[in-house]
């Protein structure tokens, strides 16, 4: 028995390279998108033991929607690639490569059991190149026949030594082969049939028997004439070791899927749910389907569900004879192979095992599967073909007139069979160039027109998708899924009315519901979502409320685990201020599956909503330890601490911001919400930073803008200020608390009344009953010493805030000035104001009326931002001529508190 050489290594793996390296240009398409894309048990932060208790899409095996294929071990390949480069699809694609080129240096070990050194390399570069295996190793998903292979072969290759050189029994190889086939397995289901392969090599390869010796010693035993031949009972009792390896694995295999098989539909697999004779008729014909597409891989389809195949429904449809030449052909071969002890015979039976074994879980003949036929499950069954085509190029080969034309003959196979398989990767770029190709195969399945409409829908082509959905319910008008698509796009054209048209069909096609009636059987899953969506769309509809939760409790009934029911219920409740019922909704979701951080959230913002932070809290945090980067649990949890006001609760604030923004950079909210915790601590140049960070990812922010004026404000920096409130006025010229703090620091520091006059204008021309603007202008007003102008204004916001003590007191003090100028006999314009103010400075230098003017803030009451903390010690101006360094201070102090209770109703009422 040759060994498999490093030229020949070689050989294969450049073989390989060459017809798959344009895979890595690839994307992920298909079922790769809920396989990788879509699967959390790839990302880091789900447990590791997620991948022993979930299927190969990552949905939990108890539930009934479970495919209940387990393959934690590809699962694990797939987390091995996302730990080293995430999404990134070449990686993936390069490991499936790398892969094949490992499957296709056993497959040649295993050949040399049986055929010559160059048979079994025609066999192996023939296995290399052959298209039918596109799907398994361009299409990522397929990667679990390609380690089931390895372990199979493996396996196989383990037990061929359990037979030592006198005959007798090695137990440490047939213990490896069960470690290998457990392997297999966790690899892909079909890993298990190498046990059949095993047996079968071990009876009549291993053992030498043929059927009549079989049936001769049978005989014998049962007349009493002899008993069972030593090499018989050998082979009995490692047959045994195998068959209760095998029971094992299969009573753990059905453990896991707890005694139940995945949930398909008609549309998936028609003849399943045809009646007798049409679905053995069917399923039979199907064989030589599969064997066609080996012999002639010209027309390969990515999806042969639905009408590809039409069903085989009557005894006189031509295609019957197609499957009696195939049982034909394939009972010949059998009697040829168990009938005679020479090679050549020992050669045919192991390339049949290896066609027939692996290819009967997906062979529909014993149970039904969710395809009708999947070019990836013969990826094994290949193996076989080979063998048989490399042993029938080896007989054909030793005829000496016929020699040239079988090399010539192979050497055209293998090139044709290698440009079809570079060519086809093409086809696998994406989902848009899959299932158009696909398309020029098969116009009869509705499935391929749907995902062509997917494929563009992803790319927001609502309109062509729009016309591939159509033509899929043309195709299958009782596809509720294409109508669902129709609805949908519908929707995100903007047209509710034929949206919801298109989910009443839909919804018609859906069985009625009975109460106690289990439609498991009967009803995909996902075609239970028709009531989400038609109830989402007619939701916005105020007053169809009602409406929407009867669907919502529609699903329910048809499913009572459907767990996205309750979850859509439960935010329709939550706008109808149904809180009660909203918080049952998600508890009854949470019933069903606790492990759902989003179902955590929910409950949360349901708690917030009933006025109990501390619960929302707790919540969220509930979320956050299932997932510790989920996104709106991190923010709204460190928002929620944040408003509690309690210092304790900030540094975990802080951290929680943090760590959103490493998972959202380019969201402004973030940084700003950091910035606001940092104006809690007094931490000015951190708040200072993030609100810097908020503006450039967000222009004209306008809370972030507005808070870092007031920063600046609080900061003695109202210069920094002004270009930052002139950025928000620019972006929001209606912006109040804006025009105020504008209008104060323009009136306090720049002495510019003009200005802060025009600030205060703005605000009443957009609101004229707004009572500090008005309030604020008086004062500008008395500021320019027209004291007849300043009390008439007073007069009115008197009259808009009548109940306002320090309107009234602050027209009382420019009253009692009037009075007094009047009595002195002074004007009391602006412009006889300031004539008399030149008078007094050529008399006295500085006089009374130049240190009132020393500051707004020492005059009538400033122009601060909180009316009710306008400054009291204008009367005394009247007794003094300036006020004591402590009484300015006390007098900034009470501004800045009123800027500081501005800013805390800017965080409660501002929405941005």
């Amino acid at each position: 028995m040759a060994v498999v050489s490093w030229k020949e290594i070689l050989l294969l793996t450049g073989l390989v390279v060459g017809c798959y390296w344009n895979s890595l240009s690839c994307g992920f398409v298909f079922d790769d998108v809920s396989a990788i894309l879509d699967n959390k048990d790839l990302r880091p932060s789900t447990p590791l033991r997620n991948l022993f208790l979930n299927d190969f899409w990552g949905t939990p095996m108890a539930e009934e929607r479970s495919h209940k294929s387990y393959r934690p071990l590809t699962v694990l390949t797939f987390r091995m690639n996302y730990l080293f480069s995430e999404l990134s699809a070449a990686s993936y694609h390069l490991l499936n490569v790398i892969l094949h080129a490992v499957v296709c240096v056993l497959f040649l070990r295993v050949c040399r059991l049986f055929l010559d050194k160059t048979s079994s390399l025609v066999a192996a570069l023939l296995f290399a190149v052959h298209p039918i295996h596109t799907e398994a190793v361009t299409g990522v998903v397929g990667r679990a026949e390609l380690l089931s292979s390895i372990f199979l072969l493996a396996a196989f290759l383990a037990y061929t030594k359990s037979t030592g050189a006198d005959h007798s029994i090695v137990w440490a190889p047939i213990a490896l082969t069960v470690v290998l086939v457990a392997a297999a397995t966790l690899c892909k289901e079909q890993g298990i049939t190498v046990i059949g392969i095993c047996c079968v090599h071990e009876v009549f390869v291993a053992q030498g028997f043929t059927l009549p010796m079989l049936w001769d010693t049978f005989r014998q035993v049962l007349q009493g004439k002899d008993g069972f031949p030593y090499a018989v009972l050998q082979t009995l009792l490692k047959l045994i070791v195998l068959i209760i390896s095998t029971l094992l694995l299969v009573i753990i295999r059905v453990q896991v899927i707890q005694s139940q098989l995945p949930v398909f539909t008609r549309f998936d697999n028609p003849a399943a749910v045809t009646s007798t004779p049409a679905r053995q008729l069917t399923f039979n014909y199907l064989l030589p389907v599969n064997a066609w597409l080996l012999l002639n891989p010209s027309e390969l389809c990515c999806d042969w569900t639905m009408g590809t195949i039409p069903l085989v429904e009557s005894l006189l449809d031509l295609r019957n004879m197609a499957t009696v030449v195939f049982y034909t052909f394939l009972g010949l071969l059998t009697y040829h192979s168990l009938r005679y002890r020479h090679s050549s015979a020992k050669t045919v039976i192991m390339a049949l095992s290896l066609i027939v074994l692996p290819f009967i879980p997906a062979s529909n003949l014993f149970f039904p599967v969710g395809f009708v036929v999947a070019e990836r499950v013969l990826y094994v069954p290949s193996m076989g073909f080979c063998v048989l085509v490399a042993h029938g190029f080896k007989i054909i080969s030793h005829r000496e007139h016929l020699k040239t034309i079988s090399w010539l003959m192979i050497g055209v196979l293998l090139t044709t069979h290698a440009v079809k398989t570079f060519n086809r990767n093409w086809d696998w770029e994406s989902e848009y160039t899959l299932f158009t190709s696909a398309l020029k195969v098969n116009k009869n399945n509705a499935k391929l027109w749907n995902n062509v409409g997917h494929a563009l829908e992803n790319q927001n082509n609502y309109a062509r998708a729009l016309r591939y959905f159509l033509q899929a319910t043309r195709v299958q008008p009782d596809d509720i899924g294409a109508h669902m698509n129709v609805g949908r796009t519908y929707k995100n054209l903007n047209k509710s009315k034929e949206a919801e048209d298109a989910y009443l069909v839909a919804k018609s096609l859906m069985p009625q519901v009975i109460p106690g009636k289990k439609y498991a059987t009967r009803v995909a899953p996902n075609h239970l979502n028709v009531y989400i969506n038609l109830a989402n769309l007619i939701r916005a509809n105020e007053s169809r409320l009602e409406e929407a939760d009867q669907l919502y409790r529609q699903a329910i009934s048809m499913r009572p685990d459907f767990k996205q029911a309750y979850i859509s219920r439960g935010e329709l409740l939550l706008k109808m201020n149904k809180l009660t019922e909203a918080r049952d909704a998600y508890l009854r979701a949470l019933e069903l599956d606790r492990t759902n951080a989003d179902l955590w959230y929910n409950l949360a913002i349901v708690n917030i909503e009933m006025k109990d932070p501390s619960e929302a809290l707790k919540n969220f945090n509930h979320a956050l330890e299932l997932n510790p980067r989920h996104k709106l649990a991190l923010f709204n949890s460190a928002l929620l601490m944040q408003e509690s006001g309690e210092p304790k609760f900030w540094p975990e604030a802080n951290r929680r911001f943090l760590t959103y923004v490493e998972e959202e950079p380019q969201d402004a909210n973030g940084y700003f919400n950091l910035g606001m915790l940092a104006m809690d601590a007094n931490e000015n140049a951190a708040a200072e930073r993030w609100m810097r960070k908020a503006i450039g990812l967000q222009a004209g922010f306008r809370s972030a803008l507005f808070n870092l004026a007031l920063l600046y404000s609080q900061s003695k920096r109202e210069m920094d200020a002004l270009p930052v409130l002139d950025e928000l006025l620019g972006h929001h010229p209606e912006h109040i608390k804006g025009l105020i703090l504008k209008g104060d620091i323009l009136m306090n520091h720049k002495k510019d009344t003009r200005g802060a006059k025009a600030c205060f204008e703005r605000i009443l021309s957009m609101d004229p009953t707004n009572v500090q603007g008005k309030h604020n202008l008086c004062v500008v007003y008395f500021e320019e010493r027209d004291l007849p102008r300043a009390e008439r204004c007073l007069e009115e916001t008197l009259a808009l805030a009548p109940n306002e003590e320090y309107v009234r007191r602050h027209l009382s003090i420019v009253r009692s000035k009037m009075a007094a100028m009047s009595a002195a006999r002074q004007p009391l314009t602006s412009a006889e104001g300031a004539t008399m103010a030149a008078k007094e400075e050529e008399k006295k230098g500085t006089g009374n009326e130049k240190n009132v003017r020393k500051s707004s803030a020492e005059s009538l009451g400033g122009v601060g931002v909180d009316q009710s903390e306008s400054l009291h010690s204008s009367q005394s101006d009247k007794r003094t001529k300036g006020k004591s360094t402590k009484e300015i201070k006390d007098i900034e102090k009470k501004r800045a508190a009123a800027l500081k209770r501005l800013e805390e109703i800017e965080h409660i009422l501002s929405g941005d």
